[in-house]
């Protein structure tokens, strides 16, 4: 099992942003935990199109990834909130 790297951040009171960085996804929720079943979902139905709906684009579709800057806020986040990680296939750290 690949871990993909993920977070979620609260942009505003009832309003969380869930993104996968390796694959360019964002869900939402009014929760936290809206907000990852939400990018859960939509990353698991993204993988299973990709492999099946649109098997000659595949790769294309597997290997596509967010722009630099989430990954700097990824990363910065990982080491500033280590504790808030989860060790689940599907990581979030939680920004405020």
């Amino acid at each position: 099992m690949k871990k993909i790297h993920c977070y979620a951040q609260k942009e505003a009171p009832d309003l969380w942003v869930a993104l996968c960085l390796d694959f360019d996804l964002a869900a939402q929720g009014e929760t936290f935990a809206a907000a990852r079943i939400a990018l859960d979902a939509m990353v698991n139905d993204y993988i299973e199109d990709a492999a099946t709906i649109d098997a000659a684009f595949a790769h294309s579709l597997l290997t596509r990834r967010a722009p630099l800057r989430y990954w700097l806020r990824f990363y910065w986040l990982a080491l500033v909130r280590s504790s808030q990680t989860f060790g689940a296939p599907m990581p979030l750290v939680i920004a405020h």
